[in-house]
């Protein structure tokens, strides 16, 4: 019989996983620090906690006591599926006969090691399977209940841990795509300034000297057509220029305190005739008495346009434009919805919306969203987007409500 465990122990082990934490401990670490007072808590000869891998639905080592180089590098990493068994049975498993027991593969190993008896937990949280707790023993050993719930718990904070792992990673993720983007937007605007200059000059003189020799050109022939293409191509080349321009200094916006509302009707308005020539109904679910946020209307206006325009292309045919205004569920920030029923974006496509020059479209440029993006960075925001192949699109605008305005609507919420 093993030696019993002391609440207090217990409780300051819990503790000290939960203060690591909350000071923003490496996982790692703290997941180091659960093996290790656990296998002491119950004077074993080792731990290991081992972390579903969504991927491969297999179970990766996370941490591991007191076991060696050798053994851990046999110790399987067991299927879902085993863990999802004890989580169905909502217990706990204590493997006495090491040597004839299906969930320890290589068992002459473990028996080679000095493991006599092992006990497995699940660590769950909800219905979500994140990994699982395994204490060796080189004894066999009896255990009562309340320690048993001694092991839940501890598996429990474990959850705790791994959840954390896994929003972690999720962020850094956000964070080195947020970086990539910045630095080719960086790159990019610098290189566009100096690539505009250059080709500016050469194209007034091509509209010049085409738009001259149109006049002098037959009415009917060859050479009309062929000015003709050539002028609208030159158009169409300052246009993508003029973008180019805009992407690399988008300038300072010329913020002023303005309802969004405003910007939104504005926008519409201005499309009122494409809509009604696309035959597209246009809803608007516009939120009364929003707090007012810092933006440069015309700025905001382009973003509009631009992400309007897109929903226009995107359906075909007959269709629906939604454009709504809410305060977030936070209450720190005003957002905007555009929606429409169009073809939708492929998932791939979905991480490259906002890069510069990726279009979908026959004669895009690439550069809308981009410009987008950056103009709502400047003003502090958040721009993203939701999409289902054949099911439409939603993008996000977000703008931050001033700290003011924040405190003095959290005091009337109060």
């Amino acid at each position: 019989m093993g030696k019993k465990i002391e609440f207090e122990t217990f409780y300051n082990l819990l503790r000290e996983i939960s203060v690591s934490l909350r000071l923003g401990a490496h996982v790692k670490d703290v997941l180091q620090t659960l093996v290790t007072k656990s296998a002491q808590l119950f004077n074993a000869k080792g731990a290991i906690i081992r972390i579903l891998n969504p991927k491969t639905k297999l179970l990766d080592l996370g941490a591991s006591y007191g076991m060696s180089d050798q053994y851990l590098s046999k110790d399987p990493a067991f299927q879902k599926e085993f863990v999802m068994d004890l989580c169905r049975q909502n217990r706990i498993v204590i493997i006495r006969d090491i040597l004839n027991n299906p969930f320890v593969q290589y068992p002459a190993e473990a028996w080679a090691e000095g493991i006599r008896m092992i006990i497995d937990a699940p660590i769950t949280y909800m219905d979500d399977v994140l990994g699982m707790l395994r204490i060796y023993f080189d004894e066999p050993r009896e255990f009562s209940e309340e320690e048993l719930q001694y092991l839940a718990l501890i598996a429990e904070r474990g959850a705790a841990v791994i959840q954390r792992a896994q929003l972690l990673e999720i962020q850094e993720s956000r964070y080195d795509q947020l970086a990539l983007q910045t630095e080719k937007l960086s790159a990019l605007g610098r290189m566009a300034a100096g690539i505009a200059h250059e080709i500016n000059n050469p194209l007034a003189g091509i509209l010049l000297y085409s738009t001259n020799l149109l006049k002098k050109a037959p009415p009917e022939g060859p050479l009309r057509e062929g000015l003709e293409i050539i002028i609208q191509e030159t158009l169409r080349c300052k246009t993508i220029i003029q973008e180019l321009l805009e992407f690399s200094r988008p300038g300072e916006p010329k913020a002023f305190l303005t309802n969004v509302n405003k910007v939104i009707e504005k926008a519409i308005h201005l499309l009122e005739n494409e809509f009604r020539l696309k035959h597209i109904q246009v809803k608007m679910d516009l939120t009364k008495q929003l707090p007012y946020v810092l933006i440069d209307e015309n700025q905001v206006e382009q973003i509009l346009v631009n992400l309007l325009l897109n929903a226009i292309q995107a359906i075909e045919g007959h269709g629906t434009v939604t454009v709504r205004s809410y305060v977030t569920s936070d209450r720190k920030s005003v957002a905007i919805d555009v929606v429409d029923t169009g073809c939708g974006i492929p998932p791939e496509n979905m991480s490259k919306i906002f890069e510069p020059f990726f279009s979908t479209k026959p004669k895009g440029t690439g550069l809308g969203l981009a410009v987008s993006y950056g103009i709502v960075q400047k003003h502090g925001g958040r721009i993203y987007a939701f999409s289902e192949p054949n099911q439409g699109s939603c993008f996000v605008i977000e703008f931050p409500i001033p700290q003011e305005t924040y405190q003095e609507e959290r005091s009337k919420a109060t």
